[in-house]
C-alpha cells in the first residue's frame, strides 16, 4: 500500500515536471530575453492565482481517511459477522456450525482487507486526477497570459 502511494506521488511529480517542460514560449514580437523573463514570471504568478495551483509547490499526497480497522487490517466486527453467517450455513448444510463459523470468519476478514485496499487505491487515483486537472488549468492560464503579451506558446 505504501509503495502504491509513493508510486502515485512520484508519477504526479513527474507529470508536473513534464507539463512545465512541454510549454515552449517564443517572443513573437521581438521581446528581449529580459522582457521575456519578466513576462514569464508575471504570467506564472497570474496563472497560480487563476488556477490555485503552483507547480513549484505541488500538493502533498494526503492519505485518504482510513476506515476503522483492527490490528489485522479488517473492519471491526468483520470476523464476528462472518462467523455468524458461517455458523448458520455450516449448521444447515453440513451439520457443523463450528467449522462453518471458522470458515466464515476467515472469509469475512479477507473480504474486509480487500475492500479497505481498494478504497485506498481509489482515493489515491482521485487525488492524482485532481492534481492533473489543476496542472492543466495552470498551463492554460499561463499560456493565455503569455499569448496576451505577444508570445507564441506551444
Amino acid at each position: 500500500m505504501k509503495q502504491k502511494i509513493l508510486w502515485m506521488l512520484a508519477s504526479t511529480m513527474a507529470l508536473i515536471a513534464e507539463a512545465s517542460a512541454q510549454q515552449y514560449v517564443y517572443p513573437a514580437k521581438g521581446q528581449s530575453p529580459e522582457q521575456q523573463k519578466s513576462d514569464e514570471a508575471a504570467c506564472y504568478s497570474w496563472a497560480v492565482q487563476q488556477s490555485g495551483f503552483d507547480p513549484a509547490k505541488p500538493p502533498t499526497a494526503t492519505a485518504a481517511p482510513k476506515p476503522a480497522t483492527t490490528a489485522t487490517g479488517t473492519a471491526p466486527g468483520a470476523g464476528v459477522r462472518g462467523a455468524a453467517r458461517g455458523a448458520v450455513v455450516g449448521e444447515v448444510v453440513g451439520g457443523d456450525a463450528g467449522t462453518g463459523a471458522a470458515v466464515g470468519a476467515v472469509a469475512a476478514r479477507g473480504q474486509s482487507r480487500r475492500q479497505n485496499a481498494a478504497a485506498g487505491q481509489q482515493a489515491a487515483a482521485q487525488q492524482q486526477s485532481a492534481t492533473q486537472q489543476q496542472q492543466a488549468a495552470f498551463g492554460k492560464a499561463r499560456g493565455a497570459c503569455l499569448e496576451g503579451r505577444g508570445y507564441t506558446v506551444k
